[in-house]
């Protein structure tokens, strides 16, 4: 009597000893060592997603208030001299 994981189609896969993996095999043909899982990266740019401190919002934020640090210290510099 052999349980339904027995009578499983096996990975395609070879292990470093050139013989076949053992291991049953997903719909891919191959195991999950050898090439099951993921599917790849997730669709469309949701990982391009930014937000805190490298969005658009804070780096022109932080670009205007480095023009006006720039313009104080020349606006000081001017009454200084």
């Amino acid at each position: 009597m052999h349980l339904d994981m027995h009578r499983a189609k096996r990975c395609g896969a070879r292990t470093r000893a050139g013989k076949p993996c053992q291991s049953p095999a997903m719909s891919n043909g191959r195991c999950r060592m050898h090439g099951g899982g993921s599917p790849g990266a997730p669709k469309g740019n949701r990982n391009a997603f930014k937000h805190g401190r490298y969005s658009a919002a804070a780096i022109t934020r932080r670009r205007g208030i480095s023009r006006l640090l720039a313009a104080m210290k020349d606006t000081t510099r001017q009454i200084t001299e």
